[in-house]
């Protein structure tokens, strides 16, 4: 005897579905549940057998027999199949009795050792239509009973009302009557070859159904099958549901996640346009800034550039971080894997940093390790981005430290400061957007985005952060980012790739860029730095313009999105192949979508993301011009 953890309450609830009477007895014989069947055979209202004895069921001049075996039966229950040969009888409200077929099955549930009785009527069982009506009357599905010859011999009373016909008018038909005329050929078909290999068939198995009513409309279906066996003959018994609201609800969850996919899409798309619009100002501000820091002499002068660098800051991080929420609540970011040196991340990032730092008065130091991870090393920047600017915006005094350790599964990452420290009951709420630290000192800066930005990354790379922090003394967030799937590859811990190449800079920079502005601003910085520049609005008068230069340029450089709906991967091929070469480039742009970072699949390119920082860009214009190879990060 199997223990089944249901209550018995769920148990009586699935024997509702049984065609057979069905009745749930508790180990003092009394009726804890019975099955509308049931309640039909005994004659009994809903839920008016629910707490008597089950003997009120058996015949009266054979209750005191049957309590004798129940007892004798509760000392060892065992499953008792339902076959003729006894002569057991069952008695209705009225009086009235009826041979039976009962069926035992013992059950020990959480709530104890209960029985259940499958009851079947036998009177006059070799009269095969009263059998079946019986069953079928009391069944709460729509029930027809075909014959060989695939004519309707028996149906119940929700078939009548399923259908719309009396049911006279249904017996002797064939069963196409209530399927669409389009179906008949195909149903008779389908109805030989079952009857040829006749098989139980489950609702809701096969194709999608239709059935016709009287007035002609049709509405979909689930039909059960199952062969029936008689002294009158081989029957088919079909079981039919009428599926119309289901379909209905399911047409609309469809059509509510098309909606959905499609309102996705759009958000992407406005994202995307939104990402690249709003960048281009502040990248034209971030490009002029650099070019005065180069060509303006007096101290005063630098002071003031200085501090419009940093509210230049303060507003990218400001501009990235609503940007960066915006897509993630929109579900338009997707991790791209790739195995990628961690050093290569490390120095970029410091070389970010060291210099925003010391204007805040703070020291700043990185160490990097040779390992290799395997991650999206974006977005991974993105995480470590908002991490060091956390620690720099709640640092006064001391200093923030960007560290990476291998271990034998990859390396940790960890940013430690020397600021105001977190408050225990604070650590589960600084990742929410939109909070900012209450401590003492702690800066009104920012819209408390960046920890939550942080966190949602997290999650898309699979990462998980660690979090020590002492008020007042400083803290500390860490990472396990996970090592390179692919084969080992050795690293030079003491490459030079990211560190300034100092002298003048020389060489033609050939620049594709849309907006005015920017491409002014982008020409000024160049020029104040060495380079030539040429411009152009678009891959074709990019095309153009090398019938007027005298010289192979040393780098291109050009926005993704351009004037006349070309790309800055199809500007760049169409003059590296006019030079026949594979001149280094830069694909610039504040689209962060798939599409642009297929950009990075061209050899000797590298993609960068508006805003840009100018330092990082010039020294990696100083080294493209260099060596002919754009920097790997």
């Amino acid at each position: 005897m199997r223990r089944i953890t249901l209550p018995t309450d769920a148990i009586s609830e699935m024997l509702q579905s049984s065609a057979d009477a069905q009745i749930v007895t508790d180990g003092d014989g009394n009726i804890r549940s019975a099955n509308r069947q049931a309640e039909a055979l005994f004659g009994y209202a809903a839920g008016e057998l629910t707490g008597k004895s089950i003997e009120v069921l058996v015949p009266e001049d054979q209750r005191d027999a049957h309590q004798k075996m129940r007892e004798h039966y509760y000392d060892a229950p065992r499953a008792r199949p339902m076959v003729s040969g006894l002569e057991l009888y069952g008695c209705r409200k009225d009086g009235s009795t009826f041979r039976a077929e009962i069926a035992l099955h013992p059950i020990e549930t959480e709530d104890g050792l209960i029985v259940t009785s499958a009851i079947r009527c036998i009177d006059d069982a070799d009269d095969s239509e009263a059998y079946f009506r019986n069953l079928l009357e009391s069944a709460p599905d729509a029930m027809v009973i075909i014959d060989e010859q695939g004519k309707i011999a028996i149906v119940n009373g929700q078939a009548e009302e399923m259908f719309g016909y009396e049911r006279d008018d249904m017996l002797g038909k064939p069963v196409e009557v209530l399927l669409p005329e389009r179906l008949h050929e195909a149903h008779r078909g389908h109805r030989s070859r079952f009857l040829e290999v006749p098989r139980l068939r489950p609702m809701g198995a096969g194709r999608d159904l239709l059935a016709r009513r009287s007035d002609g409309s049709e509405f979909p279906v689930e039909i059960s099958l199952s062969p029936v066996k008689s002294s009158a003959g081989r029957f088919v018994s079909s079981v039919i549901r009428d599926v119309t609201e289901r379909k209905r609800m399911q047409d609309e969850i469809i059509a509510a996640r098309q909606a959905a996919e499609r309102a996705n899409k759009a958000n992407s798309a406005f994202l995307a346009a939104a990402s690249h619009d709003l960048r281009q100002p502040v990248q034209a501000l971030s490009l002029l800034n650099g070019a005065l820091r180069r060509t303006v002499k007096d101290e005063r002068a630098l002071q003031m550039v200085e501090s419009q660098e940093h509210s230049l800051t303060a507003m990218t991080n400001l501009l990235n971080s609503l940007l960066d929420i915006s897509r993630l609540d929109a579900g338009a970011v997707t991790p791209e894997w790739e195995d990628f040196p961690i050093k290569r991340l490390i120095d970029r990032l410091s070389d970010e940093f060291a210099r925003q730092a010391q204007h805040t008065g703070l020291e700043f130091s990185s160490t990097d390790c040779p390992a290799l991870v395997n991650s999206d090393p974006n977005l991974l920047a993105e995480v470590l981005q908002n991490l060091v600017s956390n620690a720099i915006r709640y640092t006064d005094k001391g200093s923030v430290r960007l560290e990476a350790v291998q271990t034998a599964d990859g390396c940790v990452i960890s940013v430690t400061d020397t600021g105001i420290g977190i408050p225990d009951d604070q650590l589960e709420e600084i990742f929410r957007e939109f909070h900012q630290c209450k401590s003492p000192g702690a800066s009104k800066e920012g819209f408390g985005l960046g920890l939550a930005i942080v966190k949602r990354l997290s999650d898309l790379l699979r990462l998980e952060i660690n979090v020590e922090s002492d008020v007042g003394r400083g803290s500390c967030f860490s990472i396990a980012v996970p090592g390179a799937t692919g084969p080992s590859v050795e690293v030079d811990v003491d490459d030079e790739t990211g560190t300034e190449e100092h002298g003048a800079a020389s060489g033609l920079v050939i620049l594709i860029e849309d907006d005015v502005n920017v491409a002014n601003a982008w020409g000024l910085l160049l020029e104040a730095e060495g380079y030539k520049v040429a411009t152009a609005a678009s891959a074709t008068e990019s095309q153009a313009l090398l019938s007027y230069v005298d010289e192979t340029p040393a780098l291109l450089i050009s926005d993704f999105h351009l004037l006349d709906g070309s790309t800055g991967v199809e500007a760049v091929s169409g003059i590296r192949d006019y030079y026949d070469a594979t001149i280094p480039a830069f694909i610039v742009s504040g689209d962060t979508s798939k599409v642009v970072k297929d950009a990075r699949l061209l050899d000797n390119c590298t993609l960068m993301c508006k805003p840009i920082d100018t330092n990082r860009l010039l020294l990696a214009a100083r080294h493209a011009v260099t060596t002919g190879a754009v920097p790997q990060d």
